[in-house]
């Protein structure tokens, strides 16, 4: 049955937004990918008329004019029919690679190319787009229900950028008294690697000394919290405790780290490479990104690549570029010698200057008083306990079962690409869920108090003071008789109207049950309106991202439907309120320091965003001592360079503000001075 005109306008608006809630909103279960699920074929409509198709009284009327053949007729529909069913297909290969955050961008731009084009969606003379579009629907909705059957639809882990690939397009120039003196430094440095000092060797060592310098400084400060673990794992698998440097030049000791070129993890494994030295790949979980497999792995790698070539540097190369283009090289020159191989031109340029970067960094690290390092503050070792679990558990659940955070279970498990943890692995073992040092008893309590099945869906929620079982109920879309029956709770009692809205006891942990599918944004917004005023660029994810809140907030607060904010000249948001016991301040670092009058503390400049509330004034002093600020961020800077300033870390700065990947000036960023 076909839709009436205004159910399917209704239909036509909403889509991109389902698609878009859905696939930020969907939460996790535990089955392997969906790999075989097949969207239906596109095919575009418009083709030559079926010959077997009698034709029309008016088609057999003689013509009085002769008519343009159809295949020289201009025909938009068909034209733009071909163009959505080629990014619907970039969308389709991309979700069957796993490509989920780049399958998405293709599907939105396959319903922007049909809802932007111009043309009559609900022609009653031609209804190919009509049909096209109930077509994407399908096949998109197809895919999305058996992601969402795996438990997170199209959520997909954030990366971070590997800083080899900056430097490795550099060809930096060579200072001569930088080489002089890393010369004379090398000659008193002990090192199980050979130090070898070339043009190469000192343009890099200027670099890092240099323009470079915030990257050396801030893998420096983070090896503090693996150096202890990636030297013992060295030491074991019998190569030298230096190639902890081919590390630290690789990703900046970052387990989330990805190279352009896919390499991803500490060591920067590319994926065949991986699995043949047992990191185990999946939906699930990427041991590339465990730091101590992927150090074992990367030590037994590095190990067999010496005893093929008998040469660090060559093995280096090796692990680089791969055996084979090494080995090719050996063999076209007769030379087993890198530098030689260097000046031939016979290897990559990407692998020519990644043993002079990783050469440049050993000296500066091992010489830390000559190059001004040695006041860098390292980060300390994180103890964990392990469980070792054999059902899937959202990471929300566990955090909550160990009064955790979900950013601390992340940082624990880097090796998860989901919220989710498997029901097991590849391999048949348990996985091991790493938690808070001093909480696996505590955890092992909590969770025996879940179902087992319904530990991917149910949540602990802890009860704030003044808050009441029906609020509690509205805020994760459950009933406060469902509440009361999974506590044990007097139903009778609790679930009355006037029992409903007495205050609970503070403190008091609550199981939450919730039907599956059924999550829903449990932060906690200010009762203030802010006004934005909409900028050239803008979109409801990027002002979303912007301001810390929820994309669906955001649509429901200015009723709107897809990520479009064309003709919006003002947005209506709630600032996003924290429940830790300051709130935070905007400002600057200098700010921080110096705390501004209350009525300048706005998160941007007042042309262009004010607020009717004055609640955030009461909160500068507090913000302050509790060293918590908003940065605004200026032009060109990364968050390398804000948390360098800050003395805290990327990875503190993305948990405060959702992840964030991608910096513009005038966004807002939480801040926590030396977390």
């Amino acid at each position: 049955m076909r839709p009436s005109s205004h159910a399917y306008l209704e239909l036509l608006l909403c889509a991109p937004l389902a698609l878009t809630l859905a696939c930020q909103s969907a939460q996790k279960t535990a089955f392997m990918p969906p790999v075989q699920a097949q969207a239906p074929a596109l095919v575009a409509s418009g083709g030559p008329p079926d010959p077997r198709q009698k034709p029309t009284a008016a088609a057999a009327e003689p013509q009085t004019k002769p008519q343009t053949p159809r295949a020289l007729q201009a025909d938009p529909v068909a034209d733009l029919i071909a163009k959505v069913e080629k990014e619907y297909q970039a969308g389709q290969d991309n979700y069957q690679a796993g490509h989920l955050e780049a399958a998405k961008q293709n599907f939105d731009a396959a319903f922007n190319q049909l809802l932007g084009s111009g043309l009559d969606l609900r022609s009653s003379t031609d209804d190919r787009l009509e049909h096209e579009l109930d077509r994407i629907l399908d096949g998109i909705n197809s895919l999305e229900l058996a992601a969402l059957r795996q438990g997170d639809g199209f959520a997909e882990q954030k990366s971070e950028p590997a800083p080899i690939d900056e430097a490795n397009e550099l060809t930096p120039a060579v200072d001569q008294k930088v080489k002089a003196k890393a010369e004379a430094e090398i000659k008193s440095t002990r090192s199980g690697l050979p130090l070898m000092m070339t043009d190469q060797v000192a343009g890099y060592i200027n670099y890092f000394s240099n323009r470079g310098r915030p990257t050396v400084e801030h893998a420096l400060a983070r090896s503090g919290r693996y150096e202890d673990m990636i030297r013992r794992v060295l030491q074991e698998e019998g190569v030298p405790e230096e190639l902890i440097y081919l590390a630290q030049a690789e990703s900046g000791f970052h387990p989330l780290a990805v190279s352009r070129a896919g390499a991803r993890g500490m060591w920067q494994f590319m994926g065949s490479r991986a699995k043949g030295y047992g990191l185990e790949r999946n939906w699930w979980v990427d041991d590339r990104q465990d730091p101590e497999k992927a150090t074992r792995a990367a030590a037994h790698h590095l190990k067999d690549l010496y005893n093929e070539f008998g040469d660090w540097y060559l093995a280096m190369a090796a692990y680089n570029s791969g055996p084979g283009t090494v080995q090719s090289a050996v063999k076209r020159t007769g030379y087993a010698d890198f530098w030689e191989l260097y000046r031939r031109n016979v290897l990559p340029k990407e692998t020519r200057n990644y043993v002079p970067i990783i050469v440049a960094v050993t000296i500066m690290a091992k010489n830390p008083a000559q190059y001004g390092l040695d006041s860098i503050v390292k980060d300390k070792p994180v103890p964990y306990d392990t469980v070792k679990i054999d059902y899937p558990i959202d990471l929300r659940l566990a955090a909550e079962c160990v009064d955790a955070t979900t950013g601390d279970l992340l940082d624990l498990n880097p090796s998860l690409l989901r919220m989710t943890t498997p029901k097991a692995t590849e391999k048949g073992r348990p996985f091991e869920l790493h938690l808070p040092a001093g909480t696996a008893d505590k955890f092992e309590t909590a969770v025996a108090a879940i179902p087992a099945d319904k530990r991917v869906w149910w949540r602990y929620h802890k009860v704030q003071a003044g808050e009441t079982l029906a609020a509690i109920a509205r805020t994760y879309h459950t009933t406060p008789k469902a509440i009361a029956e999974a506590n044990d709770l007097d139903v009778a009692s609790n679930t009355s109207s006037q029992s409903r809205n007495e205050a609970l006891e503070a403190e008091t942990r609550l199981i939450i049950p919730i039907a599956p599918g059924k999550q829903t944004d449990t932060s906690t917004y200010a009762r203030a309106t802010t006004h934005y005023k909409v900028r050239k660029g803008d979109t409801v994810e990027s002002v979303a991202e912007n301001f810390g809140v929820s994309p669906k907030m955001l649509r429901v607060w200015n009723r709107l439907k897809g990520d479009s904010l064309a003709g919006r000249r003002v947005l209506y948001l709630h600032l996003p309120v924290t429940r830790e016991p300051a709130a935070a301040q905007v400002a600057t670092r200098r700010a921080a320091q110096k705390p501004r009058p209350a009525a300048t503390s706005t998160p941007a400049s007042s042309s262009m965003l004010t607020s009717t509330s004055t609640s955030m004034s009461t909160s500068t002093s507090a913000s302050a001592a509790s060293g918590v600020v908003h940065h605004k961020v200026k032009a060109g800077e990364t968050l390398y360079s804000i948390a360098n300033s800050y003395n805290t870390t990327v990875t503190a700065l993305k948990q405060d503000n959702r992840d964030v990947a991608t910096l513009r000036p005038g966004m807002i960023l939480i801040v926590r001075d030396g977390h």
